[in-house]
């Protein structure tokens, strides 16, 4: 057993958490039994995670997408159920959002640029001001379908993929999860492919028209890589078993 209090301030030292403004409330969300034996790491809170990670015997659940986002709540409905849950089992909850986007380590954008053996990596992707995403070269040439079997082996899900860009990919850039809205930011950089999480409507014609490729591997999907990652860490840092506990979602 290990002190709760000593992974949470491990966790907010190494992302940085309290210097990075971000909507969601990161580091501990809600306190429950200052002991821990395991850990378990996941993508989104949500009601499944939480009765899997009690299964699995968890004491601490750190996940990317947390509860509190920065705004009063009233104790009702959805929100309450899985408050309660927590407070019954005694569980604590630690969120890390944009603190493991643009982690350059353990940061899921990290990890996709590592996935792609891409080199040179610079921040790109602004989002209110701050940089979360990546971008790169690759080694050489790759080709498109070849970049696409490997991100979704990476991440365990099929790319929804416009390819309106090279056949053979020499730059791209990364920003994980509902980050379409930075595709323009990649066109402006002609890179040849961006890579991100999910789509919407106006994506199809920005790439045909920016003459650019683009992968959307799922929000949930391009957002394992950080929490696995970082569940590897802590596992290196303290004396504790850790799980990742999958909810999968193909959005």
């Amino acid at each position: 057993m290990i002190n709760c209090e000593d992974v949470i301030r491990f966790l907010d030292t190494y992302l940085n958490s309290a210097h990075i403004p971000d909507a969601s409330r990161n580091g501990l969300q809600v306190a429950g039994t200052p002991r821990v034996g395991k850990i378990a790491f996941g993508v989104s809170a949500s009601l499944e995670l939480f009765r899997k990670a009690k299964a699995a015997g968890a004491d601490l659940i750190v996940v990317h997408h947390g509860l509190l986002w920065g705004q009063e709540q009233p104790l009702t409905g959805m929100f309450r159920e899985r408050i309660a849950f927590l407070l019954k089992y005694d569980l604590n909850l630690a969120a890390y959002h944009l603190p493991l986007d643009m982690h350059p380590v353990v940061g899921h954008n990290a990890c996709l640029m590592r996935a792609l053996h891409a080199e040179q990596a610079k921040p790109f992707g602004e989002y209110h001001g701050q940089t979360i995403g990546f971008s790169g070269r690759m080694r050489q040439p790759v080709p498109l379908p070849e970049i696409t079997a490997a991100l979704e082996t990476f991440c365990g899900g099929k790319a929804q993929v416009l390819a309106y860009g090279p056949e053979r990919v020499e730059t791209v850039g990364v920003v994980s999860g509902g980050a379409y809205s930075m595709l323009p930011q990649a066109i402006a950089q002609k890179l040849d492919l961006y890579v991100t999480g999910v789509l919407d409507e106006p994506a199809q014609e920005w790439c045909r028209e920016g003459k650019i490729n683009c992968l959307a591997l799922g929000h949930y999907n391009s957002e394992k890589p950080g929490v696995l990652a970082l569940m590897n860490l802590v596992a290196k840092q303290f004396a504790v078993e850790t799980e990742f506990i999958d909810v999968p979602n193909p959005i």
